[in-house]
C-alpha cells in the first residue's frame, strides 16, 4: 500500500498524456496553417481568405496578411514547449511527491487555452475561406502526376514494376522534351509508344481518374474519403 501511494502521489503521467494530445492538435492544425498561406498566396490562388481573419498590409496596399493562420502556426511552439517542460520537472524527480511538481499547473492549463483557442480560430478561418478549385485542378492536369498512377496501373496488369516505372519515365521525359502535356496523349498514341501501355490506360492521364484507384481505407478515392467522412461525423 506504501508502495502504491509513492507511485499515485509522483504520478503526472495524466498531464504528460493530456500535453502530448495538445501539441498532436497543434502539430496538425499548425500544418494545415501553412498550407492555407501558402495556397493562399499570390502565386498559388487556390483559395482566398476571408477579410475578418487578415489583416491589410503597412505598405503594400492590395496585400493581405493571414494573421490568424500565423498565430495558430506560432502557437504550436508554445504548447511543445508546455509539454517539454513538465517533462523536464518530472524526469529528475525521485518517487512521491515533491515540491517542483506544482510546477505542473502552469504549462497544463496554458496549452488548454492555447490549444482551445486555435481550434476556435481555426473553425473561423474555415468558414470565411472561398475555395478555388479549378486552378490547382488545372495545375495537377498540366502536369505529370498521374505518372505513378500509369506505372501502377502497369503493375496491375502484369507489368513487374520496375519495367513499368522505366517505361513511364521514358514517357514522361518524351513529353517534357516535346512540350506534350498528358492530355495531349490519345489512346491509340500512348498504346503506340510501348505495347505494355493499353489504349483503356488513357483514362488515368486524368488526375481524377487515378484518384478513384486509391480505394483502400485511408486513400484518397472520392468513395473512400466520403466515407472517412461518414465515419467522423458519427463520432461527434
Amino acid at each position: 500500500l506504501t508502495r502504491n501511494s509513492m507511485y499515485v502521489s509522483a504520478d503526472r503521467d495524466f498531464a504528460l498524456d493530456f500535453l502530448y494530445t495538445a501539441s498532436m492538435i497543434m502539430l496538425h492544425l499548425s500544418r494545415l496553417a501553412e498550407d492555407w498561406i501558402l495556397y493562399s498566396s499570390e502565386e498559388f490562388n487556390w483559395l482566398t481568405l476571408g477579410d475578418g481573419v487578415t489583416s491589410g498590409s503597412s505598405l503594400m496596399p492590395q496585400k493581405k496578411n493571414p494573421d490568424s493562420l500565423e498565430l495558430i502556426r506560432g502557437k504550436s511552439g508554445r504548447v511543445y514547449g508546455d509539454l517539454t517542460s513538465l517533462f523536464v520537472t518530472m524526469k529528475g524527480l525521485p518517487t512521491t511527491y515533491n515540491r517542483d511538481m506544482q510546477e505542473d499547473k502552469e504549462p497544463l492549463f496554458d496549452a488548454f487555452y492555447q490549444t482551445s483557442g486555435s481550434l476556435a480560430m481555426a473553425k473561423v478561418v474555415a468558414e470565411s475561406v472561398v475555395l478555388q478549385p479549378e486552378i490547382p485542378a488545372r495545375a495537377a492536369e498540366e502536369s505529370w502526376v498521374v505518372a505513378t498512377d500509369l506505372a501502377e496501373e502497369l503493375a496491375r496488369q502484369g507489368v513487374p514494376f520496375h519495367r513499368g516505372h522505366q517505361l513511364v519515365g521514358k514517357l514522361v521525359l518524351e513529353s517534357v522534351k516535346s512540350g506534350k502535356k498528358p492530355s495531349d496523349w490519345t489512346p491509340e498514341a500512348l498504346a503506340a509508344f510501348a505495347p505494355e501501355f493499353k489504349p483503356d490506360m488513357a483514362r488515368l492521364l486524368k488526375p481524377v481518374e487515378g484518384m478513384k484507384s486509391r480505394s483502400l481505407p485511408g486513400g484518397t478515392a472520392p468513395a473512400t474519403v466520403a466515407v472517412a467522412l461518414r465515419d467522423a461525423e458519427a463520432r461527434l
